[in-house]
């Protein structure tokens, strides 16, 4: 099993054991399939050990809404089930998720499992990722215009390249979903943004060229 940054401090031969001693399940999701749905009443952590998914979000008049994208390492369950039994994970590529009841993260360890702290450790580590990834988000969400939260989240994903280009992680319909907002409108607005010159793009290789 290749080593995850979850099981950081753990050797790959203790991986295994831990798994058995926390009562883990590691599960496959082809594209497109529902991982989770009405996740306020699952009490389990999940993490991404390959793949991706989007946590999504429908409202009363069946508007979708993405609230976030999951890559590797990403951690979703307990922490979102504040925003509603309507939320669900839905894989978008072929994916490997494990699953951890939430009882066995808390619990003091019968066996006294030298791994058991580290793993611990290591969801916590994670679950402040999230929180920083999620008050980003809401940074975005915040923005009143359309224009300012493209630029917005075109930054966040510039920033973490010196180039200043990055290939953006949703097609167009889900990013206006993840924006909240109207994709015609959205589409406009970019060819704006082209013109006036902030940004190039080329399919979903966006290039920030000035912000």
């Amino acid at each position: 099993m290749e080593v995850n940054s979850i099981f950081e401090g753990i050797i790959e031969e203790d991986v295994n054991k831990m798994l058995k001693c926390f009562e883990a399940r590691k599960m496959t999701f082809k594209k497109d399939r529902t991982i989770i749905t009405n996740i306020i009443n699952v009490k389990m952590i999940g993490i991404i050990l390959s793949g991706t998914a989007n946590i999504i979000r429908y409202d009363y008049n069946g508007n979708r809404s993405i609230i976030e994208s999951l890559e590797e390492n990403s951690v979703f369950g307990e922490v979102f089930s504040r925003l509603g039994s309507d939320i669900s994970v839905i894989a978008t590529s072929d994916c490997e998720v494990l699953f951890i009841e939430y009882e066995h993260l808390i619990k003091r360890c019968k066996k006294n499992c030298p791994y058991h702290n580290a793993l611990i450790n290591n969801v916590l580590k994670l679950l402040s990722k999230k929180i920083v990834e999620l008050n980003e988000r809401l940074d975005i969400l915040s923005k009143r215009s359309i224009r300012d939260k493209l630029l917005s989240y075109f930054e966040l994903l510039a920033s973490t390249n010196p180039k200043r280009s990055f290939l953006l992680p949703f097609t167009y319909t889900d990013l206006a979903d993840y924006l909240s907002v109207d994709r015609s409108a959205m589409m406009r607005e970019i060819k704006n943004l082209k013109d006036d010159g902030f940004i190039k793009t080329n399919g979903r290789r966006i290039t920030l060229i000035s912000y």
